[in-house]
């Protein structure tokens, strides 16, 4: 899958696409979904599927600090939009100008000059432009004008319940990590390169593999885990995500003890799988004190993960 950053890159298809717009922060079930027409419909047509998203989200240059946190960073939604078929993902900075771009200024440019849209699927609440203006009535009308096809998604149900990225973070953040599991269509992961932190786990007998997370995630806590990337199999550990507060940190890390495993991998990229939720993240009154809790955190996530 070819990763493009500009709507005049030379990369793009130069024949037309089939296209949809959106976050696709999740990529769950029901992008699944729609992601499967774009694919049926790509070759019954023989042309490519194509992504639309955006960095920073609309919602995080709108709102900053007050925005909804994320479900994931580039690379894993760069690899679970690969994994559904898609061949291009159009990566687009949301900024100033985008954000300023009226809705009809967005179709002839994006969707006619730049893609030469065959085929647009989007949700069924899409809505796109300067202060969102443009809605599925408009893009019909411009459909019929500009003579591109566009339909619109019906939504996903579970258990009666619209599937939502909305509703996978509250299930996440209230530890329901199987039912967040069924609505994405696999475990929640996060994913990156391991990069060198303080060594405070290594000192106390705990070396940890960490990755950077340089957004606001969906959930904080210490879970047990799978790690994926590190050999054939899936390797157990238990997980820290949060800032640290013992220790002062400043930043959000993700850090991962795998048991029996002391290798160094600095810059080898990671697949973390999140199983169960064991607490949530807590300061402690000293580093013995966190010592002691990360042995009970080790001994409930075997538990858990039937590690013997």
């Amino acid at each position: 899958m070819k990763l493009v950053r500009r709507i005049d890159s030379a990369a793009l298809p130069t024949d037309g696409c089939v296209l949809t717009i959106g976050n696709y922060d999740a990529v769950h079930i029901g992008h699944q979904q729609i992601l499967k027409r774009l694919r049926d419909k790509a070759n019954a047509i023989k042309q490519p599927v194509v992504v639309m998203t955006f960095d920073p989200h609309p919602e995080e240059y709108f709102l900053a600090d007050r925005s909804t946190p994320r479900l994931t960073n580039l690379s894993s939604r760069y690899f679970a939009l690969r994994d559904n078929g898609v061949d291009v993902m159009l990566l687009l900075p949301f900024n100033k100008k985008l954000a300023t771009t009226t809705a009809e200024e967005f179709i002839q440019r994006y969707l006619v000059d730049a893609l030469k849209v065959r085929y647009l699927l989007v949700g069924d609440d899409f809505q796109f432009g300067k202060n969102r203006q443009g809605d599925f009535e408009m893009l019909q009308a411009a459909a019929a004008a500009k003579g591109f096809e566009v339909e619109n998604t019906d939504t996903v149900l579970f258990q009666q319940e619209r599937v939502s990225s909305t509703r996978i973070r509250t299930l996440l953040t209230e530890g329901e990590m199987n039912l967040a599991a069924t609505l994405l269509g696999r475990r929640y992961f996060m994913s990156g390169k391991v990069i060198q932190g303080q060594q405070l786990g290594r000192q106390w007998g705990f070396p940890t593999l960490n990755l950077a997370v340089n957004y606001k995630p969906a959930i904080t806590g210490v879970f047990a885990v799978n790690v994926k990337g590190l050999g054939g199999s899936s390797l157990p550990g238990v997980a820290n995500l949060g800032t640290r507060p013992t220790v002062n940190g400043l930043t959000t890390l993700l850090e991962v003890h795998l048991f029996d495993f002391d290798r160094l991998v600095y810059g080898q990229r990671i697949c973390v799988e999140f199983i169960e939720k064991i607490r949530n993240e807590k300061k402690f009154a000293s580093f013995d004190a966190l010592k002691a809790q990360i042995m009970r955190d080790a001994a409930t996530a075997k538990a858990m993960l039937e590690v013997r």
